[in-house]
């Protein structure tokens, strides 16, 4: 029962309203004053039986963060199975047809899109039905578009006046409608078309046709493209008027089963050298004279009827007429084959390595010993050589014979980049040399052999020496040098000294002088050592293999070693390792090959660097660059750290630093990077920051300790006199590890029982 109309039963039902403006329902689109939207009341309110359900798919909230529907269900598709039933008045076989389809729904725009499956022979155009878009619902909601919720199995759905019958849908199409709340029935077959089952039946009942004879090369083509079988034969066509024997190169392609053969001629054969004796073709076995035009066709085509501009053509599937034409297939191929090259008979003699891989692996064969056919009528023309004219180098006078227009000589590039000067790698090997004389003054002149590995050329330089009454400096210019005992006019190209012929204790001749080289310099040690496969005298490996053969003969060898070690430390000093093996090898391996194992096994001497010293020599080389700019570096180590914890990875810091051009060796950078790093594999960059700030924070430079005194006062060029004033043993203060070294030639059980003669109980033998 409502109450009366009189003051105080009424409520006023616009207390909280803070709205009430107009709403806005009208606008203009291209000039036409058009409705807007829906009606909405004063502030907004609907009107009494507007509808406002909303137009789009509505998601139920989850967890998370929202996101809009194009990013939440981005390639994501709901696939429907479905038929719709199209009735036929035109045909009296059939009433009506089954069509399937299949039906899509985007979610992420409410788009859809409905795709026929494909048919064999069904006499109308299947493939896309509806292309993606928003479909309306039927009227009177024609207003509105489809939506997920109108989608289920077993629902119909309209699609501009076709009704289509939901039958099924796929897995991800079920679980995404099962977490949405929607119970999704099981699926169910679409009812069968009669007339596409009478077909099925009738067709069952036919003869099917004799398929077409598949020729596919393609797979052929992909599997064998340029591998290629090259063969070497003879044709022996002295019996006929002027004949003789001819060579051939035979290739046989894998791809296409097409041979080639190419004649290989012999200088002023008096024979015109076309580019191949036989063109890339398939080559029958059995020739017995040109086919007709298009005879030889691998198919057969019919014309069944038609106009001239109109014909229609089958395939002959019984091959009438054909002709039965046999090719030569890799298995015809053998060495000591005779194959028929149009009437004239090849003899397969040899093979290429390829070709004798491919017969091992596919048909297992491994004799393949090369046939020598020589009937006598063969000749070898000698090579005709041209002494020394002595104008240019001895390679232009030799080019200058094989051409009437002489091209340059060719020179090893590759070589010439790979030991070319680089930074400070300049690949000069520098050896300490004397002269091998019964005279004592020349016998203590001094020289250093510069070696050359980017050309193989050689300089010697004499250091002036006071008093000695003999000028220095230069002694031979940079050239390359002939070894001795070879003519001035030679037909060949003479021999050269190379990288093999410079080495410690080598006595190299140049220009009579006998030179003996007693010692090199670090850089020379250190780069033969490094370019071991040009220098076998620096290669440890091979070495300690010759020594092994060496000393397998003299049992007593580890005993020497352990005499001249009394204490049992497995090591002694260079000079007395370097005497040792003079004794047990004598001259079976030379000085230079005893320094390299020397060097092997020295011992590493391991000095760590103090942090303050480090930080020293980072302020100074700060210091001489004039380096103050710290605060971008402060805020590249900000603009990184986004936990703002002070710290960041060390290879962070690594970038950060580089990023702001800090002048500092990588060298540098790199010890105080390892030295800064903690355990977690970060850095506390302000100690960093606090590392460089010279200016505030100023750490002194470190004094050279009395270790490197030697090493600054050393002469830094090795043409420097003082470096002749040492020897190599007087250098090469160090310790050689001779147990290492026992132990890799496999003598270090003898070594122990030497040194002792209870090894069970012996703490240094245990050791």
């Amino acid at each position: 029962m409502a109450l009366p109309f009189l003051p105080g039963n009424t409520f006023e039902r616009k207390i909280g309203k803070d709205k009430f403006h107009l709403a806005h329902q009208f606008d203009k689109y291209n000039g036409v004053a058009m409705q807007t939207g829906t009606q909405l009341g004063v502030g907004g309110v609907p009107l009494p039986g507007e509808d406002l359900r909303p137009k789009n798919s509505v998601y139920p909230r989850g967890e998370g963060p929202d996101r809009p529907a194009w990013l939440a269900f981005d390639k994501q598709v709901l696939c429907f199975d479905a038929y719709f039933q199209e009735s036929i008045t035109e045909r009296p076989q059939e009433q009506y047809r089954i069509r399937k389809c299949r039906v899509y729904f985007y979610p992420e725009d409410d788009t859809v899109q409905v795709v026929e499956q494909r048919q064999n022979n069904v006499g109308y155009p299947q493939g896309t039905i509806l292309k993606r878009h928003r479909i309306p619902l039927s009227a009177p909601n024609d207003d509105r578009f489809y939506t997920y919720d109108q989608f289920n199995v077993g629902s119909e759905v309209s699609f501009y006046g076709r009704i289509y019958k939901l039958i099924d849908c796929d897995a991800f199409t079920r679980n995404f409608l099962t977490k949405l709340g929607v119970r999704v029935p099981p699926g169910f077959s679409a009812p069968e078309d009669p007339f596409l089952k009478h077909r099925q039946v009738a067709e069952g009942t036919q003869n099917p046709l004799r398929p077409y004879e598949r020729i596919d090369t393609l797979k052929q083509f992909i599997n064998h493209d340029t591998h290629v079988l090259r063969f070497w034969g003879v044709w022996d066509d002295s019996e006929s008027l002027y004949g003789d024997v001819r060579n051939f190169c035979v290739h046989y392609f894998l791809s296409d089963d097409t041979m080639e053969i190419r004649e290989i001629l012999p200088p002023n054969s008096g024979r015109d050298a076309p580019p191949t004796f036989l063109a890339r073709k398939k080559l029958p076995k059995h020739f017995e004279g040109l086919p007709l035009p298009g005879e030889t066709a691998p198919r057969t085509v019919l014309n069944v009827f038609g106009q001239l501009n109109k014909q229609r053509y089958i395939l002959d599937n019984l091959k009438t007429g054909a002709l039965d034409q046999k090719y030569y297939t890799d298995q015809d191929l053998a060495i000591g084959q005779l194959i028929n090259v149009f009437g004239r008979k090849v003899l397969l003699t040899d093979v290429d390595e390829f070709t004798k891989n491919y017969y091992r692996t596919k048909y297992g064969i491994q004799d393949f010993t090369p046939i020598n056919y020589n009937k006598g009528n063969n000749y070898q023309q000698l090579k005709q050589t041209h002494p020394y004219t002595g104008f240019g180098s001895e390679e232009d006078s030799l080019n200058s014979t094989k051409k009437l227009l002489p091209d340059p000589v060719k020179k090893d590039f590759n070589k010439f980049m790979g030991f070319d000067r680089q930074a400070l790698q300049s690949y000069v090997l520098r050896f300490m040399a004397k002269v091998m004389t019964k005279d004592p003054i020349q016998a203590q002149r001094r020289f250093i052999i510069s070696y050359f590995l980017a050309d193989d050329t050689i300089s010697i330089h004499e250091p002036p020496k006071r008093n000695s009454g003999i000028d220095g400096g230069k002694f031979l210019e940079r050239q390359r040098v002939k070894k001795p005992n070879q003519s001035p006019y030679p037909i060949e190209v003479s021999e050269y000294f190379g990288a093999k012929d410079f080495y410690v204790g080598a006595r190299v001749l140049i220009n009579s002088f006998d030179f003996n080289l007693y010692d090199a310099d670090e850089y020379a040690f250190k780069t033969m050592e490094t370019e071991s496969y040009l220098f076998p005298v620096a290669n440890q490996k091979l070495i300690v293999e010759k020594l092994r053969s060496i000393l397998s003969n003299n049992p007593d060898a580890a005993a020497q070693f352990g005499q001249h070690d009394p204490q049992h430390k497995g090591y002694f000093g260079y000079e007395t390792f370097y005497y040792l093996m003079k004794n047990l090898v004598g001259n079976q391996l030379v000085d230079h090959e005893i320094i390299t194992l020397a060097r092997y096994y020295s011992e590493k001497s391991s000095k760590d660097h103090d942090i303050f010293s480090i930080v020293g020599v980072a302020q100074e080389h700060l210091r001489k660059n004039n380096y103050e700019h710290f605060l971008p570096l402060k805020e590249n180590f900000i603009s990184r750290d986004r936990s703002g914890n002070g710290r960041l990875p060390a290879q962070e810091v690594r970038i950060a630093i580089r990023s702001v051009h800090v002048p500092i060796p990588d060298y540098l950078l790199n010890i105080i990077i390892t030295r800064m790093t903690q355990n977690d594999g970060t850095i506390e960059y302000n100690d960093v920051l606090d590392a460089f700030n010279w200016r505030q924070m100023p750490v002194a430079k470190p004094a050279p300790s009395s270790e490197l005194e030697p090493v600054e006062s050393a002469p830094a060029h090795t043409d420097d006199p003082r470096m002749l004033d040492q020897t190599t043993h007087e250098r090469k203060k160090f310790n050689v590890q001779y147990a290492l070294m026992l132990n890799d030639l496999g003598l270090s059980n003898s070594y122990t029982s030497s040194t002792c003669g209870s090894c069970d109980n012996c703490d240094e033998c245990k050791k």
